[in-house]
């Protein structure tokens, strides 16, 4: 870093001074993180075996899965580590680091959410096209756009705290490092840090939100002009899980990022960062395996090959 930093480690804020009630937390954190990566790894493994589920829908879902596994990845391990240690310090790299990939998985799950979005707006409203519309190699373009391209906004902003200056304090409110909490701890005027980051994220936001708000008006509409009560319960119930996603993330990340972290709110602050951060990833997986029956055949019938039969049994997974 070039800008004149005069600090060398950044403060995190402990989720509670209770020794006993740290212990509860350290349990049930590393059990949320266990399961996380482990559901969404099944996705990613059920994804890739299974030919039933190598569809566009499927493809996007597997990608989200890895995101989520590396989002919390980012976020959990860290902390965890801090419950042991009982050190809540880190260093100024590795806070500039952690910040980096927080923003590139969230802004990354924005994108990959209006794609999902899209694909369902297109097996709706023109189910007719959807093989043409949805090929593999559109698939692909969408999916490689994701992850390339939102490599852009994270730079830009990392870039930008150069012309920044450090100073202390170094306590920010929150367990792991964002944007926002950074600028907290400037003694530099931020507000073409800020201004920059209104422009550079609202408007790839606005854009990602205006195709999935775009999508579902367009769904809804489509449904709703189905004649039977059981056609449009199937059509709704296509797009349930994504749905339900969809709002969690949002929701969330409205909490987290637009409002105010004063002292009043600080407690409901920390409550909605720890499950944007960690419950998010977690409840994503369980939201679709719950929904889609392709993926619950797939889970059983891989735990019928690989569990219950003999190795001379199995003759592929499909």
């Amino acid at each position: 870093m070039r800008n004149q930093t005069t600090i060398t480690s950044v403060l995190l804020m402990s989720l509670s001074d209770n020794q006993k009630i740290i212990y509860v937390l350290f349990t049930i954190f590393l059990l949320i993180y266990v399961m996380t990566f482990l559901t969404n790894f099944l996705i990613i493994l059920l994804v890739l075996t299974c030919t039933r589920l190598h569809t566009p829908m499927y493809f996007f879902l597997g990608n989200l899965a890895f995101l989520d596994m590396s989002y919390s990845s980012v976020t959990a391990p860290r902390m965890l580590f801090n419950f042991i240690t009982q050190d809540w310090s880190i260093s100024f790299p590795e806070c500039i680091t952690q910040m980096f990939f927080v923003i590139y998985f969230g802004s990354s799950e924005f994108f990959l959410l209006s794609s999902m979005s899209y694909d369902r707006y297109v097996a709706i409203c023109r189910p007719l096209h959807y093989s043409q519309i949805m090929s593999w190699g559109r698939c692909f373009q969408l999916v490689s756009l994701v992850w390339s391209s939102d490599f852009l906004i994270p730079l830009i902003y990392t870039l930008c705290l150069r012309r920044l200056t450090f100073c202390g304090p170094n306590f920010i409110h929150n367990f792991f490092c964002d944007l926002p909490h950074l600028f907290q701890i400037s003694c530099t005027d931020t507000s073409i840090n800020v201004l920059v980051l209104i422009i550079a994220g609202g408007v790839l936001s606005t854009g990602a939100f205006g195709t999935t708000f775009y999508s579902y008006f367009r769904i809804f509409s489509t449904v709703l002009k189905i004649r039977t009560s059981d056609g449009k319960r199937k059509g709704f119930s296509t797009c349930t899980s994504h749905l339900t996603v969809v709002s969690i993330f949002y929701v969330s990340v409205t909490f987290a990022y637009f409002v105010p972290n004063t002292s009043n709110l600080l407690r409901l602050n920390q409550v909605v960062t720890v499950i944007y951060a960690l419950i998010t990833p977690l409840l994503n997986p369980l939201i679709y395996s719950l929904r889609s029956k392709d993926l619950k055949s797939a889970l059983q019938k891989a735990i019928q090959i690989h569990v219950m039969m003999p190795d001379n049994s199995r003759r592929g997974f499909t």
